[in-house]
């Protein structure tokens, strides 16, 4: 496997590539595009990448801040998974935040990315989150027969108080996750570093993250493939490094002071959940 970090500090000993502290982030991904080729799947070009990254310069300006390696390895993570980011399509984003005195850049999956890639999966038929208000009826029952009912209410909702993930499975098995509002704010802030950015989703897009959150708690009963276990573990990271597989790059610590809670999780459960 090619060592993207390798191969570029080579090229810019070799003088065929020069890079600055000064070097805007654009500049750099224009100078860094044959580079950055290697590391990009079949799909996505060099001129699509370096489109994607003006993009999110354009629409967060704060980016233009971060580490130059973190924004790359955050767009390359994007890249790789064939999702826009910070996008009205709401598949993933690139967080600037301040990390151990510096500002860096996270990858966060967004809601809309994460249910395209679990459909990328061919054993799930369904997966849905909804989220609930205090005048809806809601019923669900945990156990060998478990079940859950919701009839949202027609107007006059109240606030939401709820939110419940499903998937369904091509040969019947299923399983659905419950969290209350309380539930998934502190799990964000416990889990999702960049939660209190002014960029951050959770301020833009509530339900939408919240929802995702609540998909990532069902989907550990859900026999998915080793492939996008492993792409989960890419979600609301900060990386520095650039390689033909982001999944294998290793995080990097993220110090975050505010938050010193420990996760409440919510039951779980699960029907006739197997393998073929």
């Amino acid at each position: 496997m090619t060592d993207i970090k390798t191969a570029l500090e080579k090229k810019t000993e070799n003088q065929d590539v020069k890079l600055t502290k000064n070097m805007s982030i654009a500049d750099m991904v224009k100078v860094l595009e044959p580079e950055i080729k290697k590391a990009l799947p079949s799909v996505i070009t060099p001129e699509r990448f370096t489109r994607m990254a003006l993009s999110a310069l354009n629409n967060t300006p704060k980016l233009a801040e971060c580490s130059q390696m973190s924004f790359l390895a955050a767009l390359m993570n994007a890249a790789q998974l064939g999702l826009e980011p910070n996008t009205s399509l709401g598949q993933a984003y690139l967080i600037p935040y301040q990390n151990k005195g510096k500002m860096e850049c996270q990858f966060q999956l967004g809601f809309k990315g994460m249910i395209d890639l679990v459909y990328r999966n061919e054993k799930v038929q369904t997966i849905q989150a909804q989220c609930v208000y205090e005048n809806d009826i809601f019923e669900y029952e945990l156990g060998l027969n478990s079940r859950l009912i919701h009839k949202p209410a027609l107007c006059n909702r109240g606030k939401m108080i709820l939110v419940y993930a499903l998937f369904k499975l091509d040969n019947g098995g299923f399983g659905f996750e419950v969290m209350s509002k309380e539930d998934i704010d502190l799990h964000a802030q416990t889990y999702s570093k960049g939660f209190t950015s002014q960029y951050s989703p959770w301020k833009s897009n509530y339900d939408d993250m919240a929802k995702k959150t609540v998909i990532k708690k069902v989907l550990k009963y859900a026999p998915l493939k080793t492939d996008f276990q492993r792409i989960l573990t890419t979600d609301e990271t900060v990386k520095t490094e650039l390689s033909v597989d982001m999944s294998e790059v290793q995080n990097e610590d993220v110090i975050d002071g505010q938050y010193q809670v420990m996760e409440k999780s919510a039951e779980g459960n699960q029907k006739d959940v197997k393998e073929d």
